[in-house]
């Protein structure tokens, strides 16, 4: 439902954006149905992340002007025509850079490669393997991968999305079958893993899917490997403890969202790199829809479906 509201002000410290496109993320999904970590008051809009062009400037910020082309994280309020917030959690974006790829890159990115460089320590001629890699933290997963030198495995659920992976860099495809498993099908994902991940296994895994998934790469990681939590689009797993004990392996959250809480200042920096790699067109997001604003809910309902590949977008303005 779209209502009419008073138009944001600027508080100290704050900006206000007139938003251009809102990307959609799971958060989304799970923040209204109220099961996501953090519970707005309501009434809100979701979107997590956005673009747009600045319009207004609160008192004691330098570093931004009106007329700026921004991008910034939320964590909600973003599917909306303007958002009063914290300038220290926008980036100015470059002059050639779309408004739709704008919206729908610092929190797939920034959740990469928070995940990768910073948690997972990955480390060029490495081995990554990254489940769910066809949708929007898994395909910036493959191209921050290789950006880096690593050698990476994409587990997907369809040769559609294996073909997808691959356009994004992966070096091997790895077809999985729908959950939940029986016993031979969960034998035949790990063999397809491994197979995938020789000849010592994935040093780092990249999860972004869970559920009954997260074992089988788990049985597939290298001796002292880097288990990633990252998502449960499939629901929160269940792991035996003695698996990481046998493969001295960890097993290390990811919560960018609550990084950037802890030190905003991570966002310029870890966007910085992130820029300069687009620019070189290491990385590109993957758009795969886009609706406009009336449709949001329709939107969120294909990514929450795992209907989306790659990106669904909301076109503000």
């Amino acid at each position: 439902m779209l209502e009419d509201v008073d138009d944001p002000v600027a508080m100290a410290g704050q900006i206000v954006v007139r938003i251009k496109a809102s990307a959609v993320n799971f958060p989304d999904a799970l923040i209204i149905e109220d099961r996501y970590q953090f519970k707005p008051k309501r009434p809100f809009s979701p979107g997590a992340e956005f673009s747009g062009v600045v319009e207004g400037i609160g008192a004691d910020v330098s570093s931004f002007q009106v007329g700026h082309r921004v991008m910034g994280f939320s964590r909600w309020g973003a599917m909306a025509e303007k958002i009063a917030i914290d300038a220290a959690r926008c980036v100015i974006i470059p002059d050639t850079m779309p408004f739709d790829e704008a919206s729908a890159f610092i929190l797939t990115y920034g959740t990469a490669y928070y995940a990768l460089k910073h948690r997972g320590t990955l480390r060029s001629g490495e081995t990554l393997l990254v489940l769910g890699a066809a949708g929007g933290v898994g395909l910036a997963a493959i191209e921050i991968g290789k950006a880096i030198g690593a050698r990476v495995v994409a587990a997907v659920s369809t040769a559609e999305k294996a073909r997808l992976v691959q356009e994004h860099g992966a070096d091997r495809a790895v077809i999985y079958d729908a959950a939940p498993f029986g016993s031979w099908s969960q034998k035949e994902l790990v063999r397809r893993l491994k197979e995938a991940c020789e000849p010592n296994g994935a040093d780092v895994v990249c999860d972004v899917v869970g559920g009954e998934y997260s074992e089988a790469a788990l049985r597939a990681i290298a001796w002292d490997g880097r288990f990633l939590v990252v998502g449960f689009t499939a629901g929160i797993p269940h792991i035996a403890l003695n698996l990481p004990l046998l493969k001295s392996c960890q097993i290390i959250g990811v919560f960018w969202g609550a990084w950037l809480d802890r030190s905003v200042e991570h966002l310029s920096q870890s966007a910085t790199k992130l820029l300069e790699w687009y620019k070189l067109g290491k990385l590109r997001p993957c758009i795969s829809a886009r609706f406009p604003l009336v449709a949001a809910g329709d939107a969120i309902a294909q990514l929450a479906a795992r209907k989306a590949i790659g990106k669904v977008v909301v076109n503000i303005d």
